[in-house]
């Protein structure tokens, strides 16, 4: 069994690198390559499918399968990791859901509509697996780094995952974008699943090879350990309740996060469905060539509003960047062409990066003086996911209902808006 001591070079780069892994899940699969192929699968005008007893628009299901995924993440994560905490086998669960999701890629290779259950499955296994391993991935951040090497760590494995990702989605798209026909095109979207998991499931081995187990405990898993994690929760809401600038923070940014959220998981289906590209060829490959200027461009968006935020403070700056999502939802509305699409992928890519990082930092700076911030975070993490839940079923509800994703996108404007005023009553000092 490998020990390298807490903050080692060796330590920090094997755990970093599991971003290296599972980074090309977000690009290819929930970003770029499955919503493509998914899209392809519905030939008709009208994009409905027969599931669960009732006929769904084809964008419809596919938010309301994401939002129900989150919902399971949401209430298992704090139950898992209270559990792996309190027996101290952390790398067990991590690999459970690492190989859950690199299946669940690979078994996208068979999805289709004669078997949509199952299909939907490889689907969910996927997502769930790519965020139940995030838990406990992010979990070790303290046991193998010192808090001076936390932030140029964790940027490192963001590196590493954009690096990664980057690379096994340009050869995707050079294995779809040398076929000649549809056919084939749909055929090589289906090996780039494969590659996906395999890629996953491979290059994590370094990391599971690395890091710590975890000290046993050899204690059992009782009733009162398995819900722990729901019970420090409850009492984090009790603490936020006297602290009046964390609480209405935290109701601001439940608002605006599920809108950006939303936007984020459904922004290529909305580009799919709704942008004239021309050709089948044309639009995978502006689409994908969106994807890339998003991740391009949130490099810079995040210095930015790092920058902003130092010289304005969080607060301000957090507000004209919901103005700007405010703004983009409007432009999305009344968006048809390709060129358009890209100019709001660009300022997607602008607000996107810099929102989520300002959004956790200034959640931290608000924490009242405590050394339980792992239960303040997981609350974070669960309020979160309840957002994007609730996000993306109204997202849903709405395209279902009219038909179109473009008001459902602009009904996200109203959440930015009310996500605006809450921010303007967080009170500048802390007021218990």
């Amino acid at each position: 069994m490998n020990t390298f001591k807490k903050g080692s070079k060796k330590l920090l780069n094997a755990w970093a690198f599991y971003d290296w892994a599972n980074s090309v899940y977000t690009l290819t699969i929930a970003s770029s390559i499955f919503p493509i192929f998914y899209s392809a699968l519905f030939l008709s005008e009208i994009k409905t499918v027969h599931a669960f007893g009732m006929d769904f628009k084809s964008t419809a299901l596919i938010t309301y399968v994401t939002a129900f995924t989150f919902l399971v993440v949401a209430f298992t994560s704090p139950i898992l990791s209270g559990i792996a905490d309190y027996v101290g086998n952390k790398k067990n669960f991590m690999k459970f859901f690492c190989y859950v999701g690199g299946l669940g890629c690979i078994g996208l290779y068979w999805f289709s509509l004669e078997n949509i259950h199952v299909s939907l499955l490889f689907y969910f296994m996927g997502l769930i697996g790519y965020w139940g391993s995030l838990v406990f991935y992010n979990s070790y951040l303290p046991d193998i780094a010192f808090p001076e090497q936390q932030d140029s760590i964790s940027a490192k494995g963001f590196s590493f995952g954009y690096i990664g990702s980057v690379l096994l989605l340009l050869i995707n798209l050079a294995m779809v974008m040398t076929q000649d026909n549809g056919e084939a095109k749909m055929q090589m979207m289906r090996y780039s699943f494969i590659t996906v998991g395999l890629w996953w499931i491979l290059f994590s081995q370094y990391t599971f090879y690395i890091l710590p187990s975890g000290v046993s405990s050899g204690h059992k898993v009782t009733k009162d350990v398995v819900f722990n994690g729901l019970k420090e929760l409850r009492q984090v809401w009790k603490q936020l309740k006297e602290n009046l600038r964390l609480k209405r923070y935290l109701i601001a940014f439940f608002v605006f996060s599920m809108a950006v959220q939303t936007i984020m998981l459904v922004a290529v289906y909305f580009g799919e469905e709704e942008i004239a590209w021309g050709t089948d060829g044309d639009k995978t490959i502006g689409l994908i060539v969106s994807i890339l200027v998003i991740q391009l461009v949130a490099i810079l968006g995040a210095y930015l509003t790092s920058l902003a935020s130092s010289k304005f403070g969080n607060i301000k700056t957090l507000i004209v960047v919901n103005v700007i999502w405010m703004a983009l939802c409007f432009y999305a509305f009344f968006m048809y062409t390709p060129l358009q699409f890209y100019v709001a992928a660009s300022i997607v890519g602008l607000v996107m990066g810099g929102i989520q990082a300002l959004a956790r930092s200034t959640y931290s700076k608000f924490l009242p003086e405590t050394e339980d911030t792992t239960s303040y975070f997981s609350f974070f993490d669960v309020a979160e996911k309840i957002g994007i839940v609730i996000g993306m079923v109204i997202f849903a509800t709405i395209d279902q209902i009219t038909g179109s994703m473009r008001n459902a996108i602009l009904f996200l404007f109203v959440f930015f808006l009310i996500g605006i005023v809450l921010l303007l009553r967080v009170p500048k000092e802390d007021v218990n």
